[in-house]
């Protein structure tokens, strides 16, 4: 029977483009030959570029949102835990980690009545975990912060905070290093309150009485993203309501952290940086705000395309017409970490040095909600957008070379064929890692079957290529036990095999053949080169 399935696979019409509705949908050559890690309902899973799962965790509770593969092969992940006292999207409240073998190894529960985990975290370095997460300020402590009465509709508002933690044990963790936002608001609504002062003088402070796009109600910053950057010791918010995003100093103490001064940029745990919408600190007008709901602001890191830069998938929640876009900027410095500023100014860059909306139509690209975008090693760019757990990959040039939509909904696994529109699918961020990544390091990537049901893999080969470099070919036996022969009417200069992970693994050159025999049953790719043409077959290892 797996036999069958394999020829099934093997003999099926190969295209670049896919008639399918969910999974895989393009698969060029030219895309990153990468896992994707996202999470649906309870499930995470890790994915080749044919959609097939490597590997899969279970949980017991639904995403609290982020997911990260860590270096060593286990899982880290934010899960939703019920509180009928806090309920806003992205609330989650609780850690989980999991070895490769979906193992539960730690968990950290933070819900309470009064607070809870939500929306991110960040594996540290030294083996820490960042928690993203709020604490609520009663009635009267807000409005003793400065907060106009008028703009508290719930009679509370939440506190974001980040707390750094070190696990300990199974389920308990030391609090290491903290950081509030509360300690570091101004206002200018009353003079008899905390944190009086003069807005526009004080950029490194929040305005607690600017609503962005929040109507007073308790969730009023909305922040969806944390992001660490080791180079600087710097941390990334991102602050979906006030549709900015925000630099604060992690090198400070926890004391340090909630004053103005200390740490290696001099500026406690004021803001170092601010970027998006200016009139949040009385500068400019709306037309200088630059950032609508954003997700996933963060550094890019060393090696990449624009390492040090920042890049952040930009929603275009609240304004017309509705589209999406995904921005890469430089924010500008005196010296590394140490951000430059004119005096009454807004702070730069005016424009961002990249922005990708559709080619075609900027509005056949939106997501409301979620979503992220990741540059990639090979210098592309993998964008989810998230409300309709649709991932794309984009090349140098804004080509799409991958594609995928999420086949998990609300009320399970969609079906191939299935319209997913309307399905549930959201999903939070989609996360591609290289081959080459440590985590894979031992481990048993044996691609398995497709999420969706019924899945029709015939569209997808890992090494394709396009239609005016093929050279024609014939290859038996196959299935092949030992030796593979080729025959063509031009001169073959090489051959390569490579496994179903793209990965090179067997090649010769000047030759009509090649052993086999040293591999293991299963699934390969042959590439076949010309002096000026190539060709790529599956083969069957038996």
């Amino acid at each position: 029977m797996r036999l069958f399935y394999l020829l099934i696979i093997l003999f099926s019409t190969i295209s670049l483009y896919s008639q399918n509705t969910i999974g895989v949908l393009l698969n060029d050559a030219n895309s990153l030959n990468a896992y994707t890690l996202f999470t649906a309902q309870t499930e995470t899973y890790l994915i080749n570029n044919c959609g097939e799962v490597v590997n899969q965790w279970s949980s017991n509770f639904p995403p609290g949102n982020a997911v990260y593969l860590l270096e060593n092969g286990n899982l880290l992940r934010a899960a939703r835990v019920d509180n009928p006292d806090i309920n806003f999207g992205g609330r989650g409240g609780r850690i989980e980690l999991f070895d490769w073998d979906s193992n539960l190894l730690w968990e950290y529960d933070y819900s309470t009545s009064l607070v809870t985990q939500h929306h991110d975290i960040y594996p540290m370095p030294n083996g820490n975990v960042l928690m993203l997460a709020i604490t609520t300020l009663d009635q009267t402590q807000a409005i003793q912060a400065g907060r106009n009465p008028a703009n508290l509709t719930e009679g509370k508002l939440f506190n974001e905070q980040i707390l750094e933690l070190q696990p300990v044990g199974t389920n308990a963790a030391n609090i290491v290093w903290e950081w509030n936002i509360k300690d570091h608001f101004i206002q200018e609504f009353d003079n008899t309150k905390d944190n009086f002062g003069v807005i526009n003088d004080n950029p490194q402070l929040l305005d607690i009485n600017f609503l962005g796009t929040s109507t007073g109600n308790a969730n009023w910053m909305h922040v969806n993203s944390i992001q660490y950057y080791e180079n600087l010791d710097q941390i990334v918010l991102s602050a979906r309501q006030l549709n900015e995003f925000y630099i604060i100093d992690h090198s400070t103490t926890t004391v340090e952290a909630a004053g103005h001064s200390g740490g290696t940029y001099g500026k406690g745990g004021d803001f170092l940086y601010r970027w998006g919408n200016p009139v949040s600190y009385g500068e400019g007008t709306s037309s200088n705000q630059k950032l609508f709901g954003q997700h996933y602001s963060h550094f890019i890191a060393d090696g990449l395309v624009d390492a040090g830069k920042i890049i952040l998938f930009n929603n275009g929640f609240n304004r017309t017409p509705s589209f999406s876009e995904v921005l890469v900027l430089t924010p500008p410095t005196d010296s590394p970490g140490v951000y430059s500023r004119l005096a009454n100014r807004a702070y730069g860059p005016s424009s961002p040095d990249y922005t990708y909306i559709d080619p075609a139509n900027a509005t056949n690209f939106f997501s409301l909600i979620l979503s992220s975008a990741q540059r990639l090693p090979n210098g592309n760019t993998l964008i989810c957008d998230g409300d309709s757990g649709y991932f794309f990959e984009i090349d140098s040039n804004d080509n799409k070379v991958w594609e995928y939509i999420n086949p998990v909904g609300t009320f399970g696994i969609l079906t191939q064929g299935d319209n997913p529109e309307f399905s549930g699918n959201t999903s939070f961020r989609a996360i591609k890692y290289s081959i080459d990544y440590p985590a894979f390091n031992g481990k048993d990537l044996t691609p398995g079957a497709p999420i969706e049901l019924n899945p029709d893999l015939s569209n997808c080969s890992i090494l394709s290529v396009a239609a005016n470099e093929l050279i024609e070919v014939n290859i038996f036996p196959n299935p092949v036990t030992n030796k593979l022969t080729i025959t063509s009417i031009e001169e073959i200069v090489k051959i390569e095999i490579y496994n179903s992970l793209g990965k090179l693994i067997k090649s010769n050159t000047y030759k009509n053949d090649i052993d086999t025999e040293n591999l293991s049953s299963g699934i390969y790719i042959i590439k076949i080169f010309s002096i000026d043409k190539i060709a790529n077959k599956k083969i069957i290892k038996i």
